[in-house]
C-alpha cells in the first residue's frame, strides 16, 4: 500500500525494514534559493541514519504555489537502494549520511 498522504512510514527493501519520515518540506532561503524536501531513513535496529535530499519541485522554481508532496513506498524504496549503493552502512556509527537523489528517488 502506498503512503501518499503520510509524512512517515515503513518500507521493506530486500527483506529489511526501513523506517522513514519527512524531515523537511521544501523551503526558500535567501542564500540558496529553493531547497527540496528531505526524507530521513533508518534501518530497524540500526545506528546510522541516511538523509535523502530531493530537488525542489519545478512549480516552486516557477513561482507557483506549494502543493502537497506525494511520497510513496516505491520512491522511498528506490531511495534506500540508492543510498546503499552510494555507501550507506546503516549498522555503522556516526553522523547521518546525506544523499542527493532525483525526484524519483534514484
Amino acid at each position: 500500500m502506498a503512503n501518499t498522504k503520510s509524512n512517515a512510514g515503513t518500507v521493506e527493501v530486500d527483506g529489511t525494514r526501513y523506517d522513514w519520515h519527512l524531515q523537511r518540506e521544501p523551503q526558500h532561503t535567501d542564500a540558496d534559493g529553493w531547497k527540496g524536501m528531505t526524507i530521513s531513513l533508518l534501518q530497524d535496529d540500526a545506528k546510522r541514519e541516511a538523509l535523502l535530499e530531493f530537488p525542489a519541485p519545478k512549480r516552486l522554481l516557477k513561482g507557483l504555489p506549494r502543493g502537497r508532496h506525494q511520497i510513496d513506498d516505491a520512491t522511498i524504496a528506490r531511495g534506500v537502494r540508492a543510498a546503499l549503493a552510494a555507501g550507506w552502512e546503516p549498522m555503522s556509527r556516526g553522523k547521518p549520511m546525506v544523499f542527493t537523489v532525483d525526484s524519483e528517488g534514484n
